[in-house]
């Protein structure tokens, strides 16, 4: 009985004791969350009752090389609901139905939608929004905003690029330069009590947003308007597909314009031509996925993301090798009967009957084949494909665009003599525009390697430079000397060659140019292109102007040249002058 009362004493105590433990723990696990965590406590429950609203920063602009503005901001609202907020929802309904344009059924599903805030429309004119926020209706919030905004609408379109609903860049220099561009996003907070309305006596807390850097390009918004200009005319005219234009500054790199019409409306980079919609509109595929491949192609760049077989204006490349391997003279004459044979395959010059007897100076003149083909020969395929590979025809050029297209080339182990032949007059292979006027500055500059390139400098929104944009000069790829010969034979070329319709009066002028035939070659397609630049003797700009297949006569001479002629004689003055 004893032993009993004993043991049950100690379990007493024992009990009593952990009780104790267990209060004390309590105590210090209230003590602990009461002063050592209050802070965070605190927060948690306030974040219950505040109500979050981002403001969007001001994206930065992006400017042409002179300072004009190629894209801007322009204010716009965002009118949203809060439902707990709302008084007079029959009001709220009308007024929104009213001055947004909506339908009542849209807006009453939203009106009525519990959710700590709910948006109505979006990039609403600040006119409208001004006259929203003066009804002064509860649960109705109007905060500004910026939408991008382009004042020239089409103007370099391909290369700007647009940016989305959130203000992220999609396309072109929008979303290559979106770190500098974008800035960073502020923050409202409202708090609220338990039922969700406004407390007003605790007001608004704002974090103001910081706005994105300015990008000054080289683009010379001039030389780009003209270049446009030209470029539209070339296209209806000839009724061509397409025409491209760039104009580069072959000492550094510097991107003066890059033209690819059509081009399309930055403002509305969703709106496809009438025609183009009437097309989807009888086509059996999904019309989503079809309008999609539609617009795709739309935004496509020309000048970079594709690629095209350059024809004679190659032959500057074969030039180039042949004079630095010193297999060519100027005085050394080749024969022309109008076709070569190479193997079994009998390739033909461009002109019917052939040069006859000819020098070198009248073969590059008359764009001669058999001449070319021969000196691709006499090169062979290792010492051909290393220039090719030296050129840096091989690699991208490293453009800050997007999306550019690599060269299309032979493996050097199925390169043969029939297509070291056709390769050697610029045929059998494919490169990018941007590629081919990369190449071209290197070899006529002296024979110095450039990066080809767009963005200039970083400035904020005091036009305080931020950063400089740096391009390293890259490998040596001629002799100063060859690169001489060669700026003297392509002025030569105009001055009485296939390229005279490139001549401007009272300026030095080189250039080459091409006819060459899209696959398959019985298509009836050509591309015309020409490729010029001034001074011939110290080039300070090189131009290239591509027409994909034009109607009626497709000559290089012809059909581009004019355009490139017509350029250079509206800007080289304006050149001169800056």
């Amino acid at each position: 009985m004893l032993k009993n009362k004993t043991k049950n004493r100690e379990k007493v105590v024992v009990a009593t004791l952990l009780f104790i433990l267990l209060l004390l723990g309590l105590m210090g696990r209230l003590v602990y969350f009461m002063v050592f965590q209050s802070d965070y406590y605190s927060k948690k429950a306030e974040d219950l009752h505040v109500r979050e609203r981002y403001i969007k920063a001001k994206r930065g602009k992006i400017l042409d090389r002179n300072g004009v503005v190629l894209a801007d901001n322009i204010t716009v609202c965002n009118v949203s609901v809060i439902h707990n907020q709302i008084q007079d929802k029959e009001k709220v309904i009308k007024v929104l139905c009213e001055e947004l344009n909506l339908s009542r059924e849209y807006v009453e599903k939203r009106v009525n939608k519990v959710s700590s805030i709910e948006k109505i429309k979006s990039n609403v004119s600040k006119e409208i929004g001004d006259k929203i926020r003066d009804y002064n209706l509860a649960g109705i919030k109007v905060d500004e905003d910026y939408k991008r905004y382009y004042p020239y609408g089409e103007l370099a379109s391909k290369v700007l690029g647009f940016t989305g609903g959130d203000n992220q860049g999609i396309l072109g220099l929008e979303v290559k330069y979106e770190e500098q561009l974008q800035g960073e996003k502020g923050i409202i907070l409202t708090t609220t009590d338990a039922r969700g309305i406004e407390i007003e006596t605790k007001g608004e807390s704002r974090r103001e947003p910081i706005d994105g850097n300015n990008l000054v390009t080289s683009l010379d918004y001039n030389i780009q308007s003209y270049a446009t200009q030209l470029a539209k005319v070339a296209m209806e005219t000839k009724e061509a597909e397409r025409v491209s234009i760039i104009a580069i500054n072959p000492q550094n790199g510097e991107i003066y314009c890059m033209v690819d019409v059509p081009e399309f409306d930055l403002n509305q980079p969703y709106e496809l031509s009438g025609e183009t919609e009437l097309a989807l509109q009888t086509t059996e595929k999904d019309i989503e996925k079809a309008r999609q491949e539609a617009l795709n192609q739309m935004w496509r760049n020309g000048c970079i993301n594709d690629t095209y077989e350059p024809g004679s204006t190659f032959k500057i490349i074969t030039t180039a090798a042949a004079l630095e391997e010193k297999v060519v003279s100027l005085e050394q004459r080749f024969y022309c009967p109008g076709y070569i044979m190479v193997e079994d395959r009998r390739i033909r010059c461009h002109k019917y009957g052939g040069h006859g007897s000819v020098s070198f100076v009248e073969a590059i003149q008359g764009s001669c084949n058999p001449t070319f083909i021969s000196l691709g020969l006499t090169l062979g395929v290792d010492r051909y494909y290393d220039y090719f590979s030296k050129f840096g025809l091989l690699n991208k050029t490293g453009i800050d665009l997007p999306g550019e297209a690599g060269t299309i080339m032979h493996k050097k182990e199925s390169i043969g003599p029939v297509e070291l032949a056709t390769v050697a007059f610029g045929q059998s292979f494919q490169i990018s525009p941007i590629q081919m006027v990369t190449c071209v500055s290197g070899l006529i500059n002296g024979g110095k390697q450039i990066t080809p390139h767009l963005a200039v400098k970083v400035q904020d929104e005091n036009e305080k430079t931020v950063k400089i944009f740096a391009y390293k000069e890259g490998k040596k790829l001629i002799e100063e000397e060859t690169s001489a010969t060669l700026q003297y034979l392509l002025e030569k070329v105009v001055d009485g060659g296939t390229g005279s319709n490139g001549y401007v009066e009272g300026f030095r002028v080189g250039g080459k140019t091409a006819t060459s035939q899209t696959l398959p070659r019985n298509s009836g397609k050509y591309i015309a292109s020409y490729i010029g630049f001034a001074p011939a003797d110290d080039p300070q700009i090189l131009a290239i102007a591509i027409v994909h297949n034009p109607k009626g006569v497709y000559y290089g001479g012809q059909v581009a040249a004019p355009i490139i002629r017509q350029l250079f004689e509206n800007i080289l003055p304006y050149l001169e002058r800056m």
